[in-house]
């Protein structure tokens, strides 16, 4: 078995050796990356563009979408291209920077999603504090805070794991390169077990940062449940239910994903599951917050408009 002084690559986790099924998965992923890249950059045009979204919400958004696209750049076109040239391996400094890439896009998007989640519980139970809570540089420090989290981790993680001696062979049980399936190839105790001490201290935080969104969506909704008027309600959840869809999604398939039962474990349903929660949510999240609010989707409408008709002038222009 080579150790990791003389590892110089891993052998990724195949989706399939049948070569139909592997072109298939290299159109699915083209598809879902072109929608994820195509919507959350149509919400970075909109934020940008439209000074109606120049709201604490709306550069929320904005630094959301910036990791939607870089964590489903990190991951999805080394699976493209594995599926599409039939190959499974990924070079060790390719599988370190994508390692630490990814959990820095993760962590800083769940530090953002806690940050979002504490903008609505403001906006609904303290109104008349909003514009003092959430000023401008409030906002740009709480974004700042949220980016340095997810490098710091990324950070700490990627040094210590990649720092252990690997000595188990070189194959991951996942399409991309991920903590435990690093750590399965170590055989390094104490490492090991500093790697599983700093992923504990890490999971406490991520918990901590859980129970304050339910915290505060408790809150929220005993607030929106006190509005006398039906159409006041029916407002003040439509603002709420979409980043409560997106934390659901997030939290609810990398908890499965990373806390299911042993005996239900196996390769093609991990595979699924790691595809839930890495892949498909950049690509959902943009369409989720879109959906309900109308100011986003005015502004894109617009800026499409906008687009269309610049491009029929320059083409009757050039006839």
């Amino acid at each position: 078995m080579p150790n990791s002084s003389s590892l110089t690559q891993f052998l990724l986790l195949a989706f399939t050796d049948r070569r139909e099924l592997q072109l298939l998965h290299f159109w699915l992923f083209l598809a879902i990356s072109l929608a994820a890249l195509l919507a959350n950059g149509l919400i970075l045009s909109a934020v940008a563009c439209d000074h109606h979204l120049h709201t604490p919400m709306g550069f929320f958004l904005l630094n959301l979408s910036l990791t939607d696209l870089g964590s489903i750049s990190t991951t999805v076109p080394k699976a493209m291209h594995n599926s599409l040239w039939n190959t499974t391996t990924i070079s060790y400094m390719g599988c370190a920077a994508q390692f630490f890439f990814f959990l820095f896009f993760i962590t800083a998007e769940f530090s953002l999603l806690t940050i979002m989640c504490y903008d609505r519980y403001v906006a609904i139970c303290k109104p008349l504090h909003y514009g003092t809570l959430l000023g401008s540089r409030a906002c740009a420090h709480m974004a700042a805070a949220a980016w340095a989290t997810g490098f710091l981790n990324a950070l700490l993680h990627a040094a210590n794991t990649f720092s252990l001696p690997l000595c188990q062979g070189n194959a991951l049980g996942q399409f991309f390169c991920e903590i435990p399936h690093i750590l399965k190839l170590s055989c390094s105790h104490s490492g090991y077990l500093r790697e599983i001490g700093l992923m504990v201290v890490i999971a406490c935080l991520g918990f901590s940062c859980f129970i304050f969104i339910v915290f505060s969506y408790v809150q929220i909704f005993r607030a929106v449940l006190r509005i006398p008027s039906q159409q006041g309600r029916h407002k003040a959840f439509s603002t709420c239910l979409p980043h409560l869809a997106v934390v659901s999604l997030f939290v609810s398939t990398a908890t499965f994903a990373h806390l299911k039962p042993p005996s239900i474990s196996c390769p093609s349903l991990d595979l699924v599951l790691s595809v839930l929660y890495s892949v498909v949510p950049p690509a959902l999240n943009p369409f989720i917050y879109s959906l309900r609010n109308q100011e986003l989707k005015d502004a894109m409408r617009k800026m499409m408009t906008g687009w269309f008709s610049g491009a029929i002038k320059c083409q009757f222009s050039g006839v």
